[in-house]
């Protein structure tokens, strides 16, 4: 290899970045075309087939079941649904807490409307197969309100505490 300049013909260069780049370009070749070749890939052109554009609903649908959302988001929907599937009356006094192992939770105002909702319960549960089957809630369970706890201390008695239902 001769260098422009060198008037010997020498096949070694003169600076160091020169010897370098000699070194390089025997290891890894000749640097490639940076150009892209038109006809490289298949289907690149225009409006040729496969390139018309999606649906929006279908490429999400694709999204949200290659990363497994489809579960997580029914879930939401079945929450902010609740109003029109328990009943506007119902709603106000049971909201839905949360989900574990395929039970959807639901807190309630009070024992009394804890009871309602089990006495409805198939009702639910089959609306809820039949609106929201990718939720996979597979049982109800109805709460009651949170009870003050009378354990404080470390002189607490063993027991049930006071008997009133709270509600």
């Amino acid at each position: 290899m001769t260098l422009p300049g060198r008037a010997d013909g020498a096949d070694e260069p003169r600076t160091e970045a020169q010897r370098v780049w000699a070194r390089l370009r025997s290891v890894f070749g000749a640097p490639r075309s940076r150009r892209r070749v038109l006809g490289e890939r298949p289907g690149s052109t225009p409006f040729a087939k496969g390139r018309d554009p999606l649906a929006v609903s279908s490429v999400l649908d694709t999204v949200t079941d290659s990363l497994g959302w489809r579960t997580p988001l029914a879930r939401t929907d079945l929450a902010s649904a609740w109003r029109s599937i328990a009943g506007a009356e119902t709603a106000k006094h049971a909201v839905v807490e949360g989900y574990a192992d395929g039970v959807l939770l639901v807190r309630c105002d009070s024992t009394a409307w804890a009871t309602q909702l089990s006495l409805m319960r198939t009702q639910i549960s089959e609306r809820i197969a039949k609106d929201f089957p990718d939720a996979g809630v597979d049982s109800l369970r109805f709460l009651g309100p949170n009870t003050p706890s009378w354990n404080h201390g470390p002189r607490s008695v063993p027991g049930r505490g006071p008997r009133d239902t709270y509600g």
